[in-house]
């Protein structure tokens, strides 16, 4: 008999595999049909690997009930550890779009687990007891709040854009500048939704310029909106100009066209106080006279993934009894989140202490440089093996908005001696909560502007943690 002939009567049965006490510890947390099936499949690795191979493809010692248990109780374990977990974001940008953009406010948290926890008013109409409608919980909010005449809400801003554009424009043309023919995240592009919506696209001006009288040029019987994008992720500098939506809207009532216009990441309040470059905010938009504004939920605003649309009452209605609707519709979880969000607009104050992306806007350079500071005395006192030193950096906005804006900041910049800055960034991602900084200049620089205070000394746990080796933590 051959030596690999040998190895491979030498595989265990999946039966004797599962009562290896590596497999038995599971017993309580998977079937064991899950079980039964990993021991198997690394069992089947191993065969083919020996039937490829040959002998030397794998050593004796992996055929072991005991390996093969370990081997599969590994990838077992890898079932249970959550894909979707908790991040801290030391990486100086507040809107991360791959971390989730905006952090919900406490309040809103509450609102979540009190809606999710029972049952609620999601779509009963309490003054009847009859059945009522779900936009109503967050409807009258977005008017107070931007003097909008009607509002609707949907699961995110490019549902936002569709929907309106095909209930409104659908067969017809919508007038856009090239200039504003946008691409956001994930490859979607102003265009493509216009097509998808079955509105035929009319590009007028040029990359970096256009006027009025390009889009007077092209309006014909068949234009049915004029539409104006928002570039919140990306701006043209230098010899460029742009249609206003004063301006548009003039043109709009002088021709009976619908004016709509795509914030992006729309604005509630104005940042100006906080440093920021003023940007429109909904309102500003609403009182120039644009009929249809749409805008996110979870960028500057500060609440849950949601695509915002307000405007003219007999627009939006017609809007909200289109069949798309029903499709884009949001959940009552998310209903719970912007309804609270919102109401802590109506006291700006409260907002601004309340809304994590606002007071993360309002931080002090001198808070945060003490904070820093703090980390990196506590670093050198566990002590690391590492460089460690407080750097000048700056924090920025993220998720496609303001994207020239930078905040003045500082970081910690990590040097270890023992490893790669990639492997300590790969250690560290691996953790729950997972720790997620930026590598520059060959060191890891931990930004604490989009770390909440009460992190702080869970960072510099998990630091440590990864500095001296540990692997999970």
């Amino acid at each position: 008999m051959s030596e690999r002939q040998n190895l491979l009567r030498h595989l265990p049965a999946v039966d004797r595999v599962l009562r290896e006490a590596e497999l038995q510890a599971l017993t309580d947390q998977l079937s064991a049909d899950i079980l039964a099936e990993a021991v198997h499949q690394h069992i089947d690795y191993l065969r083919r690997q020996l039937l490829g191979g040959g002998a030397s493809a794998v050593a004796g010692a992996a055929l072991e009930p005991a390996a093969i248990a370990n081997a599969a109780a590994a990838y077992c374990r890898d079932l249970l550890k959550p894909s979707l977990r908790k991040v801290i974001n030391a990486t100086g940008t507040l809107l991360h779009t791959n971390l989730g953009r905006a952090p919900l406010a406490p309040q809103a948290l509450r609102a979540i687990h009190d809606v999710a926890s029972g049952y609620s008013t999601l779509e009963m109409d309490m003054s009847n007891g009859k059945r009522g409608e779900r936009y109503r919980h967050v409807e009258r909010l977005l008017c107070r709040l931007t003097g909008a005449e009607a509002a609707l809400v949907v699961n995110n801003n490019a549902g936002a854009v569709l929907l309106a554009l095909t209930a409104l424009g659908r067969g017809r043309e919508a007038i856009v500048s090239r200039g504003e023919l946008v691409e956001i995240g994930g490859a979607f592009r102003i265009p493509e939704v216009m097509e998808a919506g079955g509105v035929l696209l009319r590009e007028v001006g040029s990359t970096n310029r256009t006027h009025r009288r390009d889009y007077v040029q092209a309006i014909t019987e068949q234009t049915a909106i004029l539409l104006k994008v928002h570039t919140s992720n990306y701006r043209i500098v230098g010899f460029s100009g742009e249609v206003t939506s004063a301006e548009l809207v003039g043109l709009g009532r002088e021709h009976q066209l619908i004016v709509m216009e795509d914030l992006g990441s729309g604005l509630l309040t104005d940042l100006s106080s906080y440093g920021l470059a003023a940007e429109p905010t909904v309102g500003d938009v609403v009182r120039s006279g644009v009929d249809v504004v749409t805008f996110s939920g979870d960028k500057l605003l500060g609440g849950p993934q949601a695509g915002l649309i307000v405007g003219r009452k007999d627009l939006i209605r017609k809007i909200a009894k289109h069949p798309l609707a029903r499709a884009l519709r949001i959940d009552k979880l998310t209903l719970a989140a912007l309804e609270t969000t919102l109401r802590l607009y109506l006291q700006p104050c409260q907002a601004a202490r309340a809304v994590p992306v606002l007071s993360m806007f309002a931080a002090e350079l001198q808070q945060q440089k003490g904070r820093c500071e703090t980390l990196r005395q506590c670093l050198l006192d566990a002590p690391v093996a590492a460089e460690v030193t407080l750097v000048e950096d700056v924090a920025r906005v993220g998720g496609g908005a303001m994207p020239l804006t930078e905040l003045a900041d500082w970081a910690v910049a990590i040097r270890p001696h023992h490893l790669s800055v990639a492997k300590l960034a790969a250690r560290l991602r691996d953790y729950t909560p997972a720790l997620i900084a930026r590598i520059r200049d060959d060191a890891l620089l931990v930004n604490l502007r989009a770390v909440f205070a009460a992190e702080d000394c869970l960072l510099a746990q998990l630091l440590v943690a990864a500095l001296v080796g540990e692997e999970s933590c």
